[in-house]
């Protein structure tokens, strides 16, 4: 089963230190949630293609050699002269812990052609995007006329809300655009720092029951340094993470969700599934997550299979 996912990819300019005059010094390192997500699980061993859109400067052709060397089809990665590559300032504290501002007024993210992303749907099994896209009015029509084709299709949606408060007019106009979107789902990931913007829940598993009920079949809640917890098929268990030392936890997320979206592509989607197996997926991702949020970067600190997989030994 072939995952596309569909949204943003941009530049994470990542604050790495400060010189010795005190002013911050930052990376230009590739990254954008969909992206990192379909990085994340061709190195877990799936196949993934890529729908976005990039700006005519030197940013685009450097996100898109990134996506072809990662094994990322780039047949959808679209360009247009109207913007510039979007960029995110991501500052970083002592504790790893990223802050962001977006350079996106408007950015090349939001430009996604509709016809182009129906064409590029063809071949893909399930399809994924986040609520970054959601967060502009054409790019949003765009996301959810795609995701709406692709239920039609009988392709399997899944959904990761990450909540950026620079890019929403208010956060209940947030929450209303965020949640507008479960119903399509048939897999969601949240954070445990989401669970009440996404179901007027602080419990994590609470929270997860309450999307469930919207006929989301898996849901995840990520618990930082403490795991994750799954909910399937009225079943639920809470999976252990591991600890190590937090370098940056920029893409450690989707590094999570790419590697449960990889496990259940190869597994050819959620039908059969038990909650055994989707226990072993969600604690080969926790594993994965931990060695990326060891590492600084997005795309460039997810692991590959086999390291995962010696981690785990």
């Amino acid at each position: 089963m072939k995952i596309t996912t569909i949204g943003e990819i941009l530049v994470d300019l990542t604050q790495t230190c400060t010189d010795e005059n005190g002013i911050a010094v930052f990376a230009a390192n590739p990254g954008g949630a969909p992206a990192n997500v379909a990085v994340a699980a061709v190195r877990m061993g799936a196949e993934a293609s890529f729908i976005g859109c990039v700006g005519e400067d030197s940013f685009g052709p450097m996100l898109r050699k990134v996506l072809i060397e990662n094994g990322v089809s780039d047949k959808g990665l679209q360009t247009t002269e109207k913007a510039s590559t979007t960029l995110a300032v991501v500052s970083v504290d002592k504790n790893g812990e990223r802050s962001f501002s977006f350079c996106r007024a408007p950015g090349a993210d939001t430009c996604i052609d509709l016809d182009r992303a129906l064409k590029d749907l063809e071949g893909c099994g399930l399809l994924h995007f986040g609520s970054v896209s959601l967060s502009d009015e054409h790019c949003r029509s765009v996301i959810i006329r795609t995701v709406e084709e692709a239920k039609k299709r009988g392709i399997l949606i899944s959904y990761d809300p990450n909540y950026r408060a620079s890019l929403w007019k208010s956060r209940d106009e947030a929450i209303d655009v965020m949640r507008s979107v479960l119903p399509l789902c048939n897999i969601v990931k949240i954070s445990d720092e989401e669970t009440e913007l996404m179901a007027d829940r602080k419990d994590p598993s609470e929270a997860a029951e309450a999307i469930s009920k919207l006929g989301v079949k898996l849901v995840l809640v990520t618990l930082g340094a403490d795991g994750a917890l799954w909910r399937f098929g009225g079943e639920y268990g809470v999976v252990p993470g591991f600890k190590v030392k937090v370098a940056d936890t920029n893409g450690a997320g989707d590094s999570f969700f790419g590697t449960v979206l990889s496990c259940v592509a190869k597994a050819d989607g959620l039908d059969g599934l038990t909650p055994d197996r989707i226990n072993g997926f969600v604690l080969f991702a926790n594993r994965a997550a931990s060695i990326t949020a060891s590492r600084p970067g997005a795309i460039p600190a997810l692991p590959y299979y086999d390291e995962v997989m010696e981690a785990l030994k």
